[in-house]
């Protein structure tokens, strides 16, 4: 079927047969190998890069040379899964919008590069994006990695290019007591209490700025402790997800004043990002995290995608197929700039 980019590739049956496969983040195995034999059947060179026993990233390019440019996006999603339908000039469905939908604007944009007779692209398409970032972190270990110039990750954008992203500080705070009869609470040492004086404080901290990604900022996600209504608590802790805008060894330092009244403990790190951009395109500062922190190898990065944030994620999650249609045209032209830059 023929777009109306000038390619050969189905956007919107793409799309849903995408959509249409549960890969969920730890699923993504069936998604991988369709994906795979579908760029196939489409002509491309295509390698398999094996990040466990049942999962893969899919790597292709139309001959199988080191590609200058890649396209990069992820293809597991969140849970719950449901398939996909349209309405409205609409693709709904789990993934239809991060990032299912965009991964077949770039195959779409690839496609048409590819008719164009531009070989030097490729699309790297990874597993566990929303959940550890597996994927990237595999195929930052490609040897094509080091050869490659520009990434252009796909997340919903709007279709304006990712001035800069948030990073990520993941912490536990964790306190300790000790059990007493509620009766007689000046028998223990309340944990809980520790805990809620911690976290009434750290809305008071002037935590650190950025004069293009704003404030940091955090959410107190989880928050357990105790053991039963009648017991001063022994134990409490709170999970906190920073939105961090500078080195998050400014934030841990922070955090640890207020040790050993808690512990801190780090789970996840993600650093902030500053990304390249092209004339002729709306450019924003995005809050969120992707996988460009791990795919550092493969050139200076770019953030684009059709797709609002906004619906990624819900129960109403969609991508509209005029939005996406002129995302393939829009990759196709960021890809045409950024070999030129290449020389």
């Amino acid at each position: 079927m023929e777009s109306a980019n000038n390619g050969t590739v189905d956007l919107v049956g793409l799309t849903r047969a995408l959509v249409d496969i549960d890969s969920t983040t730890g699923r993504e195995g069936a998604a991988a190998a369709f994906l795979s034999r579908r760029l196939q059947e489409l002509g491309f060179v295509v390698d398999e890069q094996q990040v466990d026993d049942h999962r893969f990233n899919v790597f292709a390019t139309p001959t199988g040379e080191q590609p200058t440019v890649v396209f990069s996006t992820h293809f597991d999603c969140v849970p719950p899964f449901f398939a996909s339908r349209v309405e409205h000039g609409r693709i709904y469905g789990r993934g239809s919008c991060d990032a299912k939908g965009i991964l077949a604007a770039q195959v779409a944009a690839a496609d048409v590069l590819r008719n164009e007779g531009e070989t030097r692209i490729g699309m790297l398409f990874v597993v566990s994006e929303e959940r550890g970032s597996e994927g990237a972190k595999r195929a930052n270990l490609d040897p094509r990695a080091g050869g490659c110039r520009y990434l252009i990750n796909g997340e919903p954008t709007d279709r304006r290019l990712g001035l800069a992203t948030r990073g990520i500080q993941r912490v536990v705070l964790k306190a300790t007591g000790r059990a007493a009869h509620s009766s007689f609470p000046e028998l223990g040492e309340s944990a809980i209490d520790k805990l809620i004086d911690v976290l009434m404080e750290l809305r008071r901290v002037d935590w650190p700025a950025d004069p293009l990604l704003g404030k940091t900022h955090y959410s107190v996600g989880l928050i357990s402790g105790g053991v039963a209504p009648n017991v001063v608590s022994p134990m409490a802790q709170a999970e906190l997800m920073f939105r961090t805008v500078s080195d998050a060894a400014l934030v841990m330092d922070i955090l640890r004043r207020f040790e050993p009244r808690v512990l801190i403990e780090p789970i996840l790190e993600v650093p902030p990002v500053k990304m390249a951009t092209v004339d002729g395109f709306d450019a924003a500062v995005f809050p969120y995290t992707t996988d460009v922190p791990f795919l550092r190898k493969w050139g200076q990065p770019l953030l684009f995608g059709p797709g609002s944030i906004h619906v990624a994620h819900t129960s109403d999650e969609f991508i509209a197929i005029d939005e996406q249609h002129a995302a393939v045209a829009d990759y196709a032209a960021l890809a045409r700039e950024l070999v030129a830059r290449a020389g």
